[in-house]
């Protein structure tokens, strides 16, 4: 756990977008296949345009491979959002991408369910299936099926 530089110790919370914040530690178990997931009820970005607050939940679920990512670092990397100025569509592809380049996992999907402004809301997804795999072929389907709840459906 060497490689590890935020866990344990005083937390320094960056005042901009901080992607080197992330950190990430070896798999135990990589032979398996297993859902990690994460939720940031507290996300917060500024609009670009008007620099008003934007809060969401991130929604991060993914398929770890050789790395996890450290959810201290995890939590920082996502809090550093708060003085960026970004659509929430670029900040949920950006997180996305992000978690990729850090760790490569077999699949990963980010979803960012904000709060309304204006009377409408917006809950942009996105995600990624590793190429060449059978996480390229769930990332097809999870993307043309994502909007169905599978707490909703009849399973009969």
């Amino acid at each position: 756990m060497e490689e590890l530089h935020s866990l344990g110790r005083k937390t320094n919370y960056p005042t901009d977008y901080a992607p080197e914040v992330l950190e990430c530690f070896q798999n135990k178990h990589p032979e398996n296949d297993y859902w990690v997931k994460f939720n940031c009820p507290e996300f917060t970005s500024l609009c670009p345009i008007t620099g008003q607050p934007d809060f969401a939940t991130i929604y991060i679920s993914y398929v770890p491979d050789e790395k996890m990512v450290e959810s201290k670092s995890l939590k920082l990397y996502l809090f550093s959002f708060r003085n960026h100025g970004d659509f929430h569509e670029n900040c949920v592809n950006t997180i996305m991408k992000d978690l990729i380049k850090l760790m490569n996992p077999k699949y990963i999907e980010v979803w960012g369910k904000f709060m309304p402004r204006g009377g409408i809301s917006i809950d942009p997804w996105c995600n990624y299936g590793k190429p060449g795999t059978r996480y390229e072929k769930l990332a097809e389907h999870r993307f043309a099926n994502h909007d169905i709840n599978p707490e909703t459906v009849d399973n009969r």
